[in-house]
């Protein structure tokens, strides 16, 4: 039985899980918004959340440990430089999940996992004809 036993496996072993929750958490913050199953997403969210606050904090022991985690030192730049200052009076809930419907081919539950500032880029609209 799994009494008490937080967190889920999602058919991997502990390093493929680490690995895919770094990249899923570099995903996020390098584009805002990331398009997975809701299971990846609730677990993905409490990391991105911890590396936010990271960023927040701004010292050189909290980017570390997020170039540590994130393994890229170009998306922990961004994280310090463009994310987190913009949750600067935001004291935590920085992230939301969206919830989209089945997947086409195994009808595995969809969602969006985003930042709360995220505001989609729409193409711009083509020019009347004159």
């Amino acid at each position: 039985m799994r009494h008490q036993r937080s967190g889920r496996k999602l058919g991997r072993d502990s390093a493929q899980r680490k690995a895919l929750y770094s990249n899923l958490a570099s995903a996020l913050i390098e584009h805002g918004r990331i398009r997975t199953t809701e299971a990846k997403a609730k677990e993905v969210r409490p990391i991105v959340e911890q590396m936010i606050t990271l960023g927040k904090r701004g010292d050189v022991s909290a980017h570390r440990q997020a170039v540590a985690f994130l393994r890229s030192k170009p998306i922990a730049h961004k994280l310090f430089a463009e994310v987190a200052p913009r949750f600067a009076d935001r004291p935590g809930g920085y992230t939301r999940v969206v919830k989209l419907g089945p997947r086409q081919g195994d009808s595995a539950p969809m969602a969006y996992l985003e930042l709360v500032d995220y505001v989609p880029e729409r193409a711009p609209l083509p020019a009347p004809p004159a």
